[in-house]
Formats: C-alpha cells, structure tokens, sequence
C-alpha cells in the first residue's frame, strides 16, 4: 500500500482560508506521485490516465480497464437523485459479497462509471460509510480513495479487476490527515 510520509507536513502549510489553492500547488501532485509510484511497482506495462469527471479527479488504468484513485474537495451534500438503472447497468461480477462501491461517494457527488469499483459490501455500508459522512459533512475538505490491486503475473492476458484494498482519505486544514485503510 502507498506509504503518505510527508502528508501531514504538507498539509500544515494549506491556508485554512483558501485550502483548494494549497491542495493543488502541493497535496494532489503529492498524491498522485505516492499513488503512481505504487501503482507502478506491480503493474504490467500500466497505460495511466488522469480525467475530470463532476469536479472530481481520476487515475484510471486504460490498458487493465481499471481505476486506480479518485478525488476532489467536499462541496457539501450533492441533492441529486443516484442514477438507479446506470448502476444497475455496471458490471457485477466480483460475486455475491460485492458491491458496485462509489469511489468518490454519490453524496458527495460522484457519478457512475469511472466511479464504480467492485468493493466488499459489509465494508462500504460499514466503516467506509463513516469516512465518506465525514467528507459529505466537511466543505472545503479534500477526499481521496486508492485502489490497492494484487501484482499483475508476468504473462498474464488480463489484470486483476478486483481491488485487493482500498486507501480512504480525508483531510482538513488544521487536522491530522485522517487516512483508512480496508481490505477488499
């Protein structure tokens, strides 16, 4: 999993007032090296994209079809209504224990799709709920999940598309970063 060494250190110099300039200068780029870095050292060959989808940000593996991180700052709870037959649309193949889990949550305003990630039920409705409440209840805050994957084999035609784990964050200027970690 990514190891955030210099995390808090960079948050202490967020501006409280302004949080969305200092998350772009230093945090996000911060980020997404931890997270590549990661991602790289047991991934085939990645082809790695970055994309914006409804104010949220995207890693996205174009060559394993899969997702690798997704962020954004909180806005507040998003009033639309969840977009019921495009989830039901998405595959589930990731068995009977799976769900179709948000990546950045519906509440928060994160979409279908790109954001959808076969995740462990009893731990999107249990503990990756309290984090995700935290974000919805904390404008100005900036949100992160990393998808952990197992090592893709050497000769392998496809690549995992089950995470093996997840890395969830929150993090508020003034606070200690406030990071999860859950199997999957």
């Amino acid at each position: 999993m990514a190891q955030y060494t210099h995390l808090a250190d960079l948050m202490g110099a967020v501006d409280p007032a302004a949080p969305e300039e200092g998350y772009a200068r230093s945090i996000c780029p911060y980020l997404t090296d931890v997270w590549l870095d990661d991602y790289w050292s047991r991934s085939r060959d990645p082809e790695v994209v970055e994309t914006r989808v409804a104010e949220f940000s995207y890693l996205f593996d174009l060559g394993a079809q899969r997702l690798i991180a997704a962020w954004g700052v909180s806005r507040g709870r998003d009033p639309s209504e969840r977009d019921k037959s495009r989830m039901r649309g998405h595959p589930l193949s990731a068995g009977a224990l799976y769900h179709r889990g948000h990546a950045i949550p519906h509440r928060l305003g994160g979409p279908t799709d790109i954001n959808l990630v076969a995740q462990l039920g009893r731990i999107n409705i249990g503990p990756f709920r309290q984090l995700e409440n935290q974000a919805v209840a904390t404008p100005g805050a900036l949100y992160f999940t990393y998808w952990d994957y197992p090592p893709t084999v050497r000769g392998a035609i496809f690549a995992p598309q089950r995470p093996r784990g997840v890395d969830q964050g929150l993090l508020v200027p003034g606070r200690t970063p406030s990071i999860n970690r859950h199997g999957n």
